[in-house]
C-alpha cells in the first residue's frame, strides 16, 4: 500500500501555492510515496480552488500532512483556520495522533511574518498529537539563502513574477523528501 501525504494549503496569488507543488516533489521523490494536493473552501463559498477541496476522511486516512499559508499579518490564512476550527471530531478520536507533519508559507516581504506564520499553522497540528518536522541546518541552502527557507519550514519571498527561487525550490523540496521518509519509516513500524 502506497504511503498518502496531503499537501494541504490556502493560495490567493499563487506563491504558497507553488511552494506546494515543490515539496509534493519532494514527497514523490520517495519511493513508494504519492502527494495528494488539496486546498480549503473560502469562507465566503466562491471557488477559486485550483486543487480538490480537502475532506476530513482524507486527512484522517493519510500518512503525514505538510501544510501551507499565505502570511496574513504573522499568522494562518483565516480559510486554513477555519477548516481547523471544524476538526473537532478527528481530535476527538486521536485520528491524526503520531502523524509527521511539516509547515509552509509564503509572504511578500522577508521581514513579512514568515515566522510566527509557521507557528500559527503548528498549533493545531500539536493539539491534534501530530509530529512536526522542521528544516534541520544539514541543509546546506539554508546557510546560505537569502530569500526564503526557515527552520521552521519552507518559505518564499513572493516579491515578484520570477517565482521560486533555487534556494526555495531545495529547501521546500527537502522538506517534503523529509516528511515522506518519515511517513514511510512510521507506517512500516
Amino acid at each position: 500500500m502506497i504511503c498518502q501525504i496531503i499537501v494541504l494549503y490556502y493560495s490567493r496569488h499563487g506563491s504558497t501555492r507553488a511552494v506546494a507543488r515543490q515539496i509534493a516533489r519532494g514527497i514523490e521523490s520517495v519511493e513508494g510515496c504519492e502527494a495528494l494536493l488539496r486546498t480549503v473552501e473560502e469562507i465566503d463559498g466562491s471557488d477559486q480552488a485550483d486543487d480538490p477541496i480537502i475532506t476530513l476522511n482524507e486527512l484522517k486516512q493519510c500518512h503525514g500532512l505538510a501544510m501551507g499559508s499565505p502570511v496574513w499579518f504573522g499568522n494562518m490564512a483565516a480559510p486554513l483556520k477555519h477548516f481547523w476550527d471544524k476538526s473537532t471530531a478527528l481530535w476527538v478520536s486521536g485520528d491524526l495522533i503520531d502523524k509527521p507533519a511539516c509547515v509552509f508559507t509564503a509572504s511578500s516581504s522577508l521581514h513579512g511574518g514568515q515566522e510566527t506564520t509557521l507557528q500559527t499553522m503548528m498549533l493545531p497540528l500539536l493539539h491534534h498529537g501530530m509530529m512536526i518536522l522542521g528544516i534541520p541546518y544539514s541543509q546546506p541552502k539554508l546557510h546560505t539563502t537569502t530569500s526564503g527557507g526557515t527552520p521552521y519550514g519552507a518559505t518564499t519571498v513572493s516579491s515578484g513574477p520570477a517565482g521560486l527561487t533555487a534556494d526555495e525550490i531545495e529547501l521546500a523540496q527537502q522538506l517534503g523528501k523529509r516528511l515522506a521518509s518519515t511517513a514511510l519509516k512510521m507506517k512500516e513500524s
